[in-house]
């Protein structure tokens, strides 16, 4: 009986083992309702309008840091140097050499002071603060959050509205965020700005570069009205110096080694006096010039909707929102890749609040 039964359990497990197994039940694929996808794309709109402010106000944070570092590295870094004595008498040294090399050319040696004075403020100044924060740096930054933010919100309007999610990312893979082409390369969907890496996407990469070329020169030291005013008037005071200077000179050496030393040394003393009389004046006045350039670029950089620190986010949202019929206008580009040319609507504009000057 006890063989009996263990043959039947044999028999019974070998035809189990031989039994096909059942393929797996297919789910029919999930229809999505045309009027779902409406609401979806409406909800789209409303999410690339939400991420714009928040990266808004996020480049505007940090573009305040920015600026209170530049002052900062201002007031402890260049006015010091700029009013010591030394840096004075190595300028005056320079502006004897660049009106002796002039050779009639007018202003000569108030420009090349001015451009040596940029290219101190650049070193002593805008270098250091770049390495901390800087406004190429906030760009990307206020972009990169813009895309991020857009990539939750596709999640969670999937999930509101049950759409599966390889659908929405066909849908999304069909809406443009950036539209610089031909070649297509240049090109670039919302699903592949939310799913690759920015710095990686050549569509990404051309879209900055024409930010920087419409943008120019996006320092302080893009303007001449920065270091102008004072270089001219430090060159106009030292060239002044200049003929008492070589005055003491002939005089000391017609005086002998000893007294010529002494006067030498009592009108370089005076020069010094001249100097500290004059010192508060030539802060003030450096520190007025740079203050008004540098708040001018400031502002150009936060505000302006096609070349500032907000230029990529605002592209990017009016690609989408114009795309999915939002009322912000589509950013258009002229052929073979012109310039960006994006006139934003007054919904957009908005985005874009004056922000008062510094010191407000």
């Amino acid at each position: 009986m006890n063989l009996r039964s263990l043959i039947v359990a044999v028999l019974l497990v070998v035809a189990g083992c031989a039994t096909p197994e059942r393929a797996p039940v297919r789910q029919p694929p999930i229809i999505v309702a045309q009027a779902t996808w409406q609401q979806v794309d409406r909800e789209i709109v409303a999410a690339s309008r939400s991420a714009t402010e928040q990266a808004k106000v996020f480049a505007r944070g940090s573009m305040e840091h920015w600026r209170t570092r530049i002052y900062e590295q201002t007031e402890e870094n260049f006015i010091p140097w700029f009013s010591s004595y030394w840096t004075q008498e190595w300028m005056s040294m320079k502006v004897s050499w660049y009106t002796i090399s002039a050779k009639g050319e007018q202003d000569a040696s108030a420009n090349r002071l001015a451009q040596y004075l940029l290219d101190e403020y650049q070193e002593r100044v805008l270098a250091p603060v770049a390495v901390e924060v800087d406004p190429d740096a906030i760009l990307h930054q206020a972009t990169e959050f813009y895309v991020q933010l857009m990539g939750q919100q596709l999640q969670v309007i999937a999930q509101r509205h049950r759409v599966p999610m390889d659908q929405l990312n066909a849908r999304a893979n069909k809406i443009p965020a950036i539209a610089l082409g031909p070649p297509a390369a240049r090109d670039a969907s919302l699903y592949q700005v939310i799913h690759t890496d920015l710095n990686t996407l050549p569509a990404y990469s051309a879209l900055i570069e024409k930010i920087h070329v419409a943008g120019g020169d996006r320092g302080v030291g893009s303007t001449d009205t920065a270091m102008a005013p004072v270089a001219k008037r430090a060159s106009q005071r030292m060239e002044a110096e200049m003929a008492p200077r070589g005055a003491a000179s002939a005089v000391a050496a017609a005086a002998g080694k000893l007294a010529g030393g002494l006067i030498t040394v009592g009108v370089a003393g005076i020069r010094a006096i001249i100097r500290a009389n004059d010192r508060p004046d030539s802060e003030a006045l450096i520190r007025s010039s740079l203050g008004n350039t540098f708040d001018k670029a400031w502002q150009k950089l936060v505000q302006n909707p096609t070349t500032g620190v907000m230029a990529g986010t605002l592209y990017m949202a009016g690609q989408v929102e114009g795309n999915l019929g939002g009322r912000v206008e589509r950013p258009s580009v002229g052929s073979q890749g012109a310039a960006v040319d994006w006139s934003p609507t007054e919904s957009t504009i908005q985005q874009l609040d004056p922000l008062p000057p510094a010191g407000e």
